[in-house]
């Protein structure tokens, strides 16, 4: 019992702040990293350069999913230590719903990173132009990813020996 206190404690620690700097803000200065740069986009004159752009940006790409995976990885890792059934379909659905995100994330990136604002419309098709459009469905898709991680997390993260009014009441496990 001790020890899985201690360890929900560490994981606790992790995904807070993982939560609160990599969900909330990390997407602002993230996708400046992960796109073209303003500056190079006037320089691109043919559609290879443009491409040889936007896939220089797909190592950035993978880090930030892989780092906004880390409170994903967290719930179920407080999920191995005390399993729940209904709690573990949430963080299934977390993780589905992040494995969308991600996706149109990554695709909405590198088509601002392909059409680099503007300056490649001309080599490439409007399909890419659309996905100026993909932030409303993302938004979309993070508002119930994020308020249900914030609620497992919460979840998790408080003791089961206290209740709602506070008083910690000892374990009936421990002598």
């Amino acid at each position: 019992m001790r020890h899985d206190l201690t360890s929900k404690a560490l994981i606790a620690v992790v995904f807070w702040p993982s939560l609160f700097f990599f969900w909330f803000l990390g997407p602002f200065v993230l996708f400046l990293l992960s796109t073209t740069s303003s500056e190079v986009c006037p320089l691109l004159e043919t559609r290879a350069q443009f491409l040889a752009a936007a896939n220089g940006t797909l190592p950035m790409l993978v880090i930030q999913n892989l780092i906004y995976a880390v409170p994903i990885a967290c719930l179920v890792l407080w999920s191995r230590l005390s399993p729940e059934p209904a709690r573990a379909r949430h963080i299934a659905t977390c993780i589905k719903l992040f494995a969308v995100a991600a996706l149109i994330g990554a695709v909405w990136e590198y088509g601002s990173s392909l059409t680099c604002d503007g300056y490649g419309r001309p080599f490439f098709s409007t399909a890419w132009q659309m996905t100026s459009y993909l932030p409303i469905v993302i938004l979309l898709i993070n508002i119930p990813l994020y308020v249900r991680v914030f609620s497992l997390g919460r979840a998790y993260s408080t003791r089961d020996d206290i209740t709602e009014d506070g008083v910690v009441h000892p374990s009936q496990d421990n002598p």
